[in-house]
């Protein structure tokens, strides 16, 4: 009942790391002294995906030479085609996750916006979970990368946007903790504090935000008198989601300073006015940070609307109520 995530620049020896944490973690379920329900490790990959290292070359290529090679090779050239990739991976580790299964997914990762939605759905089968960070320095990924005989090996271009766009964890926020940073020259992941945090540490609560009702959920385990009821989001939900969070990017781009601090904005919506205020780095936050922060808040959000939550009473779905969701979340994960 706990979720490692795996993650690091490509070519950073993360497959490596994931196998010494599995084999780790069988021998001690092997241990007479556990006495837990955990009963297995399952181990969650591109490679076990059959998803290749094509899948993220996107449009890079910068030459006719480069795109005719991709072209004979047979893989993607369009970016667009990293998005079904992970999509693939989070449907299947959805699947993996059980009560009583470690499951580790061995994959980049790079993306907080991905590892916060799989934070989330870890809390909502109430999992414990940590992040384990293997750290390798840029010129040696590059070497590593063009030494490999395994055949998955990324294309330079794609190797180095990759690295450029990698986000890295940070135990300051709730989806990477705890986190656990594994040197390129270290022997072995940190294994005692790991093993503690995947069976002693703490299971955080669903959150009501995206906690949804599946047909595995384990409140189907419960009995019929047990159930919690399945609150469904008001019908027009989805669009003062999608309203509110547009007002609040509208409002944060004409009315910044650039100067940082609190920052109160008057937000003007289909059903009326109202004010709020944010908290803003001292830089010019871009229209398209915002934009993409804004996607990932309404992706994650979306769901709860369309499926219900479990959350006991209903879940507030007001204008005023997704404004201050949508700013918490907006300053947790601008970068300063």
């Amino acid at each position: 009942m706990a979720l490692v995530t795996i993650s690091g620049f490509p070519s950073s020896g993360k497959t490596k790391r994931a196998e010494q944490i599995r084999s780790t973690l069988v021998d001690y379920l092997k241990d007479k002294s556990y006495q837990g329900p955990i009963s297995k490790v399952v181990v969650l990959s591109d490679d076990v995906l059959n998803l290749k290292r094509s899948s993220y070359d996107g449009d890079y290529a910068q030459n006719i030479q480069i795109a005719e090679t991709l072209k004979r090779t047979n893989v993607f050239s369009d970016s667009r085609s990293e998005k079904p990739a992970r999509g693939a991976l989070f449907t299947a580790m959805q699947r993996q996750m059980a009560l009583d299964t470690i499951l580790i997914v061995d994959a980049l990762n790079y993306i907080k916006g991905f590892r916060y939605q799989m934070y989330c759905a870890a809390r909502e089968m109430k999992l414990r979970v940590c992040t384990v960070y293997v750290v390798a320095l840029k010129e040696q990924c590059k070497e590593w990368n063009t030494t490999r005989q395994d055949g998955h090996a990324y294309a330079s271009e794609t190797l180095e946007n990759l690295i450029f766009r990698y986000e890295e964890p940070s135990s300051m926020v709730r989806w990477d903790s705890p986190l656990f940073t594994v040197l390129w020259d270290e022997d072995a992941p940190p294994m005692p504090e790991i093993w503690d945090a995947l069976t002693k540490g703490n299971v955080k609560p669903p959150n009501s935000g995206t906690l949804s009702v599946r047909g595995f959920h384990p409140l189907n385990l419960l009995s019929h008198s047990q159930q919690i009821q399945v609150v469904k989001a008001p019908t027009d939900a989805l669009q003062a989601l999608e309203q509110t969070a547009t007002a609040i990017v509208s409002a944060i781009i004409a009315d910044q300073t650039g100067l940082g601090g609190q920052q109160n904005l008057t937000l003007s919506t289909p059903a009326g006015t109202f004010k709020t205020s944010i908290s803003l780095p001292t830089r010019n936050v871009t229209l398209s940070e915002l934009q993409r922060l804004k996607r990932q808040f309404v992706t994650v959000h979306k769901k709860a609307i369309t499926l219900g939550t479990t959350e006991k009473g209903a879940v507030d779905w007001g204008e005023e109520s997704i404004a201050s969701k949508f700013v918490t979340y907006l300053v947790e994960h601008m970068k300063s």
